[in-house]
């Protein structure tokens, strides 16, 4: 069997109208589903009732989902919860707190064996606050396939990552998922190329095609994925570029937005579709995910 993994972190986000299974690898694996795929959440829980729910949820997604699947290991530490509160355009703000289970994933004989069948790994750079999580995550990218897609949806969260854990994870990556805010982090921390926040694409476009070009080349990326909020998003290879509008919707939260365009994109380059067709898909199915409370809303049938 193959599968199409999410690694790192599964937490409840507490939102305003009630706690809600989220964390970007469940979001991507359950997404990823929804296609056909298998897709397979790796993550750690605590010995806990938020724990048990996570089984319990996960087990009822499987029910009426078979191709979702999951493997949690169960550690000392509690089930990450994680506040999230949204403003005026229901963007989230999010409180994680720390010392939780899926800052202690094990690698386990079952997860490497999963790796050696992977198809795709999607994973991000919370999880790799901590030493055990980092070394668990890089350990199982390096048991996957070579020619397995390794998507590095960076996911910058407060001040959890570093230059050396960013720049470790794009060399084993071969596809990088990144917005445009974070897209100046970057820039500056390992290309020395200083901007504010959310300036480079707003304001020197031709710059931001260069940096992420940068990029593709110092770390030999397949794509570099662009999402710049409610102007659009690129996908970027050495020579070509893909740009979609976002559409205009009623939003109810953007809560796993991102994770559930980057498991579409995915998701429709393993079933054969060109990268635009990949990226046009993505776009409609994360526009459709805002208009939806939660991040793993039911895909209607003509998205999937």
């Amino acid at each position: 069997m193959k599968y199409v993994i999410g690694i790192g972190e599964a937490l409840f986000d507490c939102l305003p109208e009630g706690r809600k299974l989220g964390g970007a690898p469940a979001n991507f694996a359950y997404h990823v589903s929804q296609f056909g795929l298998n897709g397979c959440a790796i993550s750690a829980i605590g010995k806990d009732e938020l724990g048990d729910e996570i089984v319990d949820t996960f087990e009822r997604v499987h029910e009426s989902l078979p191709t979702f699947t999951y493997q949690l290991s169960t550690v000392e530490q509690p089930t990450g919860t994680v506040k999230v509160t949204l403003d005026d355009k229901g963007v989230p703000q999010y409180e994680i707190c720390l010392g939780v289970a899926w800052d202690n994933i094990p690698l386990t004989n079952a997860m490497l064996e999963i790796a050696r069948q992977a198809q795709a790994v999607c994973f991000g750079s919370l999880a790799q606050r901590s030493e055990t999580s980092r070394e668990t995550i890089q350990a199982f990218l390096d048991a996957t396939p070579a020619d397995a897609l390794k998507v590095f949806d960076i996911n910058l969260r407060q001040s959890w990552y570093t230059a050396e854990v960013i720049a470790e994870s794009l060399s084993r990556a071969n596809i990088l998922k990144i917005n445009d805010e974070e897209l100046d982090v970057v820039a500056t921390m390992l290309l020395g190329e200083p901007t504010e926040p959310g300036a480079l694409i707003a304001e020197d476009p031709e710059k931001t095609r260069r940096i992420c070009r940068e990029l593709i080349a110092h770390y030999d990326l397949k794509m570099l994925i662009l999402t710049c909020g409610a102007i659009g998003s690129y996908v970027f290879t050495a020579d070509e570029e893909s740009y979609v509008a976002t559409p205009k919707v009623q939003v109810a939260d953007t809560v796993g937005a991102g994770d559930s365009f980057t498991a579409t994109f995915v998701a429709q380059l393993l079933l054969g579709k060109t990268m635009r067709e990949a990226h046009e898909r993505a776009v409609k199915v994360s526009a459709f995910v805002c208009t939806q409370h939660g991040a793993m809303p039911v895909l209607p049938a003509e998205l999937k």
